[in-house]
């Protein structure tokens, strides 16, 4: 049943809101450029983009960067895997060869740990979509090369790293470069109707909310007899603290950023549990396979956060608040519905027909390019992050932790190990390696050390 606008308080629709922001993106457009920016205000100058990261989430964000913008080209590709690059590189030349718009010859298709440089040096804006373990490595790198980012989150994978990248993001910032980070919901036209109702007052002031991502298995890679170790927990690397985090990191992500967007404000504590009920085969590597966290945050507010990867189990991904005069909901028979406290829907917001957020990021970036509109993600793309990290930190460990212990933190993900992604290579032993079992160390709340 098609789903309608019923704004019973403000008359003003979803389509409203679409006409009012295409007259400011065309403002920006015909208004007036700042000089650097002018350069690409025709549409007739190339912007060059390289790909770090080609597997199929960097794929896909190098399709939509070529869709965004005509004068975007792809001009260089990096991957430290080679099949993975050819891969790539062959779904976008299907599409995009003999265009003018996909210009990778060989000696621009990096393969290595280093390729990322080579190929940063080719461009004018990246695309960085290697597993997270490397994501500050290459932000820091992009951002002193003077390079406009897309980054996919999360943007670090431990205390660390979210230093790094908040750093950097700074250092961004005072160059004027553009940074998007992939945490769509924020380009998502439904949610940025919602926050800013809330932001209005729609449901008096937030008391509570529960976030969820709740699926089933993550896929594997199984394991083939010409892979090293490392190769194998690089191409699994979903399954590896060290490279992308615990499922709160990787996916529960979303729905923590939009708590602190929603908040305005980031958590000042945290304390949960988890642990590997059921996806407990040694091909799954080290993470959970059940976390539950529950975030405080300075006004108050408490968050029930629960992410979960098991089969035959409740499926949710979504968030719901509650406040002192009404109720949000974002996903399932009530998405998009702003409800009074008798649970009457006030508002309910029409998706139907609205772009992929996906595409969105993109489409925002690179009119800010041209436009001389800066878009810089960092700052909140990192604390998002390490909100989640806090998260996992406190499943991990079983302990209390409060934000500014845990954001000053030194300790490397579990195990412990001190190799820093620059220094990384073929010949690095994995910083986990698997038991005489085959089976692999795994994080036991009251044990794990965090901090």
């Amino acid at each position: 049943m098609k789903k309608t606008d019923t704004d019973l308080s403000k008359g003003f629709t979803r389509r409203d809101f679409i006409k009012a922001s295409s007259v400011t993106a065309g403002g920006l457009m015909l208004g007036s450029l700042p000089i650097g920016a002018s350069a690409y205000a025709a549409g007739s100058d190339t912007i060059k983009i390289a790909l770090i990261g080609c597997g199929s989430r960097g794929t896909g964000a190098a399709f939509q960067a070529l869709d965004a913008d005509p004068g975007v080209k792809l001009v260089a590709m990096a991957d430290i895997v080679e099949d993975r690059l050819d891969e790539s590189y062959n779904n976008l030349f299907t599409r995009f060869g003999g265009t003018g718009r996909f210009d990778v010859p060989e000696d621009h298709r990096f393969l290595g740990f280093d390729g990322y440089k080579k190929a940063i040096d080719l461009a004018d804006a990246v695309l960085l979509t290697t597993p997270t373990y490397f994501r500050p490595l290459h932000f820091e790198e992009a951002v002193r090369k003077g390079k406009h980012v897309f980054m996919e989150k999360p943007v670090a994978v431990d205390a660390t790293g979210v230093r790094r990248v908040m750093e950097a993001g700074k250092a961004a910032e005072e160059k004027g470069l553009n940074v998007v980070v992939g945490l769509q919901r924020r380009y998502e036209l439904m949610y940025r109707e919602l926050v800013q109702r809330i932001n209005d007052g729609a449901i008096g002031e937030i008391i509570s909310g529960q976030v969820y991502w709740n699926q089933g298995p993550f896929f594997i890679r199984h394991r083939q007899p010409e892979w090293s170790e490392l190769e194998h927990q690089i191409r699994n690397h979903f399954h590896f603290t060290w490279l992308a985090g615990d499922q709160v990191l990787d996916q529960l992500i979303h729905n923590i950023d939009v708590a602190n967007w929603l908040l305005g404000e980031y958590p000042v504590s945290a304390q949960g549990m988890g642990g590997r009920e059921v996806r407990t085969g040694k091909e799954y590597g080290q993470i959970f396979d059940h976390n539950f966290v529950e975030y405080t945050y300075p006004s108050g507010v408490v968050i029930a956060a629960q992410c979960r990867q098991q089969s035959g189990c409740y499926h949710f991904v979504g968030e719901n608040f509650q406040g002192t005069k009404g109720h949000l909901a974002t996903a399932g028979s009530l998405r998009g519905t702003i409800r009074d406290r008798q649970h009457n829907i006030r508002f309910r917001y029409d998706d139907e027909y609205d772009p992929s957020p996906y595409q969105v990021e993109h489409d925002e970036l690179f009119a800010a390019i041209r436009s001389g509109k800066t878009i810089n993600d960092s700052d909140w793309g990192a604390k998002s992050s390490m909100s989640s990290i806090m998260g996992f930190m406190a499943t991990y460990s079983g302990q209390f932790l409060q934000w500014d212990e845990a954001l000053q933190s030194k300790k490397r993900m579990y195990p412990h190990h001190d190799v820093d992604p620059e220094d990384m290579n073929w010949d690095t032993p994995p910083p986990v390696m698997p038991k005489e079992d085959g089976y692999y160390p795994v994080p036991v709340p009251g044990q794990t050390e965090v901090l």
